[in-house]
């Protein structure tokens, strides 16, 4: 099942990527916002990621006006690898070689159109592996004793 999360910038995107979802067949849980009314991104972005931790969706989707808000907020979680997309080819590099676990759309600036190919993309692409595990394995914080 993915998660799904979005703020009120965001919205009518997260409508056309349910949409989308519900096409393809594929379960979501929607975080929120579940209206357009203005709200703080954070609070979607904190939820989606606690649910991706938790094991209860994976992966994820989220958005904000500019992708930029809500990828900070969800790459404070240390088992997420959120990556921001605005074409295709960003999605699938952002798949295949980071290993993102959250795919994040600016919702301002990107039309449905583009919104559905970049979902094809990170979707559709595997995680290439090898040269990238040891990359990914330093992303984490480790605790300092």
């Amino acid at each position: 099942m993915i998660g799904i999360a979005s703020d009120h910038a965001a919205f009518p995107l997260k409508q056309f990527v349910k949409q989308y979802l519900d096409e393809k067949g594929i379960p979501y849980k929607d975080y929120g916002t579940l209206t357009p009314e203005s709200c703080n991104y954070a609070t979607y972005g904190h939820a989606l990621a606690q649910g991706i931790e938790n094991g209860e969706v994976y992966p994820g989707i989220a958005m904000c006006g500019s992708g930029e808000g809500i990828s900070m907020t969800l790459n404070k979680h240390q088992g997420i690898r959120a990556g921001l997309c605005w074409t295709p080819e960003i999605a699938h590099l952002t798949r295949q070689h980071n290993d993102a676990n959250v795919l994040v759309m600016p919702g301002r600036f990107i039309d449905n159109n583009t919104a559905r190919l970049i979902m094809d993309e990170f979707l559709n692409t595997p995680f290439e592996g090898g040269r990238h595990e040891e990359r990914i394995a330093t992303i984490p914080l480790q605790k300092q004793q």
